[in-house]
């Protein structure tokens, strides 16, 4: 059997005059997915804690960026970067994560690593969908197919808070969000499409912090940044179905080039994904009706 050519960021296709949103671009993947696609043509949006240091990145690279303040964990601050949005959107790529922290809270009150994951990102797509026109990029993970949901206590109020057990609760939530919010685009006859990206285990600075560092020593296991950038490349620019899988090609989908796979069975539970997406929206309160009109 003959082994296709793996695909890779030379088969981008040209997207100039289409516009992207990157969060936490700064740095990592997001960095890399927003160079990639400035290169060829696309003009990129940064959306950042940091502004100062993500014009740093950015200075001298070809193509047009934009880098905006946007803290995905402060509503606040999401409900600021949405209300001062005007114009076409194509792509929203919700990158900006954080993995197996100690626990605390937002300025909202609400659990840190949930937010900055899920519950921000929600907040953020829901307030943009009347501007999207193409895709909704969501950066998950292969640890959700261990996430379990508690959706009692999704903000982790009443149980003993574990960092790891909350990181891969916070990917499934993701992954499930993709599912009811493709569904609901379906339901409205919207083209809008609901996408998952995972990068597998790239090395990268997410988990320095955190024991589960100590697999990027195996290099031989996981992919390098700019590998792993490919699944979100992938995912935001090739004509795939809606709620699709993009991840790794390689065992576990740990490592490799990007290719359709499929989600873990809790991520593909269409009740379960209804019921979080009204636990979620409790979270973070009102959502304008710009939203509805995509079918949220």
């Amino acid at each position: 059997m003959t082994r296709m050519p793996s695909w890779t960021e030379h088969d981008l296709p040209d997207l100039t005059g289409r516009t992207v949103v990157i969060t936490g671009a700064g740095r990592g993947l997001g960095l890399i997915t927003a160079r990639e696609l400035a290169r060829v043509g696309a003009r990129v949006v940064l959306g950042v804690r940091d502004t100062g240091k993500a014009r740093g990145a950015v200075a001298g690279l070809p193509g047009t960026f934009d880098v905006r303040p946007l803290d995905v964990s402060d509503l606040t601050s999401v409900r600021a970067f949405a209300d001062a949005w005007s114009g076409g959107l194509d792509i929203l790529i919700n990158n900006a994560g954080v993995m197996d922290i100690p626990a605390a809270r937002t300025a909202d009150g609400l659990d840190l690593q949930t937010t900055t994951n899920h519950t921000g990102p929600f907040l953020l797509t829901t307030l943009l969908l009347g501007h999207i026109t193409d895709r909704v990029v969501h950066v998950t993970s292969e640890l959700h197919k261990q996430g379990r949901l508690d959706l009692d206590d999704l903000d982790w109020r009443t149980r003993k808070h574990n960092g790891m057990q909350a990181y891969q609760a916070s990917k499934l939530a993701v992954v499930l969000f993709s599912l009811e919010l493709q569904r609901r685009l379906t339901a409205a006859n919207s083209p809008v499409r609901s996408v998952l990206a995972s990068p597998g285990i790239a090395r990268t600075s997410l988990a320095a912090h955190s024991r589960s560092n100590v697999v990027n020593r195996f290099t031989f296991l996981t992919n390098a940044p700019e590998r792993g950038a490919l699944s979100l490349l992938y995912a935001a620019t090739q004509d795939v179905p809606g709620n699709s899988y993009v991840g790794p090609d390689g065992p576990g989908g740990f490592r490799g080039s990007p290719v359709l796979r499929r989600q873990g069975r809790a991520g593909l539970d269409a009740a379960v994904a209804g019921r979080l997406w009204d636990a979620t929206a409790d979270l973070v309160g009102p959502v304008d009706g710009r939203a509805a009109r995509r079918g949220a």
